[in-house]
């Protein structure tokens, strides 16, 4: 059997490793727009010549953009087309705004080059992650593990670029300036995008600016350059540019992807038909609105509102973490010094990344919601550990280790397991991203205002509300998936999709078949 499974996942990436290593290049994109932001403000201030509550605005506008881009990128995953197209002027314009990023000197001309970035990352993201789940399918967790790798990879990589063209003192000189500590210990804060309990230090915004910064913003755009190209460069082999191809081409569903891969290693000669799928997916709302709503059950549903909680309140988890865990550690009852402190997000996204990079071998070995669930209860535990041992500034940072190995393959497990309850449909995969930015967004602004109202103590005490939160919201996406199977066995048919169409229920991708069932599939599909 583990042999069947190894030839069936290196036979799929050898039929798909260039579509494959595009989609991860992009995340690679995703992931250098992602950390930048945080270490380069305070220099950013300096060049706009704005106060430290006015800069914040970036903050915002990046975050609510990137909400928007994932709520519109499954409109553009009708076709193969138009997803690629999408990628590649995502890409393009994350090095574009890179490049411009040091000619911006008003806030509001920067706040927009920002708004326009974290658009594009939001298409990127739904983009990225909906295309391998529909080439992969059931396999799909290990590839999607492997993609958030690469946001990881690019969120370490973009702060060690910085750093070197970084200001050590005050970057605006007026009469005085402030000393290199103060900037630094700034600097700390405002890379867990967190700016309460600093308005206190003065900054100048009158003077002459002196900065290196747009150095490292070319330097990323130069590196980033090649990935639009690589998108090119896969359009171009696919044969998908107007001159040379035919524009309604649709995007090649994940099962014919499969069995094309099966008949070309010889493991079956059977083969599917691909069903025509003229409307699938529409974006968030179109794609979960086709057909007759009402003949949907209610646990298809409640699989997407449950999928959509459990990663709102993770990636919630994710963004309140980095954003105020230093605030915390400088706080009573830790007390840690600033520059100690400052290490604790640098932890934990290491333990993000570690954390991916060793569920890509777990993936592989264990179904998505077993990974799930062991991933889940470790959170809830580390939190509570974190609540009883609270004065232990060691345990914090075994506690932070802790959380972001366990945290790290949520996200990728739960789209994998979704999609997998609803045959590969790829609504759910929208659903989930933008649920996902819409719980970074919003969470990190209620774990502000209650720390400010109530102290640092209530930064954990959320922390385990909304674990708690989203492991119920898990409990009861299990349930809904056994009442979703007991409905779709009910149904008269030879398979999922077919039960639907007899009975009325137009699905959004209704020729989406169960991928490794190929001995029912007659006709041949000519490559």
């Amino acid at each position: 059997m583990k042999q069947l499974l190894n030839e069936r996942i290196c036979a799929l990436f050898r039929s798909n490793w260039q579509h494959t290593l595009t989609y991860w290049s992009v995340f690679f994109s995703f992931g250098l727009c992602v950390a930048f932001l945080g270490p380069t403000i305070l220099d950013l201030r300096c060049q706009t010549q704005s106060t430290l509550q006015e800069i914040t605005l970036v903050f915002f506008s990046q975050q609510f953009f990137l909400f928007i881009g994932s709520t519109i990128g499954g409109f553009f995953s009708k076709t193969l087309v138009s997803s690629l197209s999408a990628l590649a002027v995502s890409s393009l314009t994350i090095s574009v705004v890179f490049a411009v990023i040091p000619l911006c000197h008003k806030l509001l001309v920067l706040a927009f080059a920002m708004a326009v970035s974290g658009l594009a990352m939001g298409i990127i993201d739904t983009i990225s992650n909906l295309q391998l789940v529909k080439i992969y399918q059931k396999d799909s967790t290990v590839f999607l593990q492997a993609l958030h790798f690469f946001v990881g990879l690019g969120a370490l990589v973009s702060p060690l670029i910085a750093d070197p063209f970084l200001s050590e003192t005050s970057c605006v000189i007026g009469n005085s300036s402030t000393n290199a500590t103060s900037l630094r210990d700034l600097r700390n804060k405002l890379a867990g995008r967190h700016v309460h309990n600093v308005s206190n230090v003065h900054l100048h915004t009158d003077g002459e600016v002196v900065t290196n910064v747009s150095y490292a913003f070319w330097i990323m755009a130069v590196i980033n350059l090649p990935v639009p190209i690589a998108i090119l460069i896969l359009m171009y082999r696919e044969r998908l540019f107007v001159c040379v191809s035919d524009p309604s081409r649709r995007l090649l569903d994940g099962d014919v992807l499969a069995m094309k891969t099966w008949g070309t290693t010889g493991l079956t000669e059977d083969a599917g038909h691909q069903k025509d799928t003229s409307r699938s997916h529409e974006g968030l709302f179109g794609c979960c609105l086709l057909g007759n709503v009402r003949s949907f059950p209610l646990s298809f549903f409640g699989i997407h509102i449950l999928g959509g909680l459990v990663l709102f309140f993770s990636d919630g988890i994710v963004g309140s973490y980095t954003g105020f865990v230093y605030t915390y550690a400088v706080a009573p009852p830790m007390n840690l010094a600033h520059k100690t402190a400052g290490y604790l997000t640098c932890v934990f996204w290491a333990a993000i990344i570690a954390g991916r990079l060793s569920a890509i071998p777990l993936s592989y070995r264990f179904k998505s919601v077993r990974l799930l669930i062991v991933s889940q209860v470790g959170v809830i535990v580390t939190l509570l550990l974190l609540l009883i041992f609270s004065s232990s500034s060691v345990f914090l940072f075994i506690g932070t280790c802790c959380l972001g190995l366990f945290i790290s393959s949520i996200f990728p497990c739960m789209l994998a397991f979704t999609e997998d309850i609803l045959e590969y449909k790829g609504c759910a995969t929208t659903v989930m991203v933008t649920s996902a930015g819409m719980g970074e967004m919003l969470l990190q602004v209620l774990v502000g205002l209650v720390m400010h109202n109530q102290g640092s103590f209530s930064f954990l005490l959320c922390g385990m509300i909304f674990g708690c939160l989203g492991f119920a919201a898990f409990i009861l996406l299990f349930f809904a998936q056994q009442r979703h199977k007991n409905f779709m066995e009910a149904l008269p048919g030879d398979s999922p999709a077919e039960r639907l169409e007899e009975n009325g229920i137009k699905t959004c991708s209704a020729g989406v078949l169960n991928s490794w069932d190929t001995s029912e599939q007659k006709a041949s599909i000519d490559p």
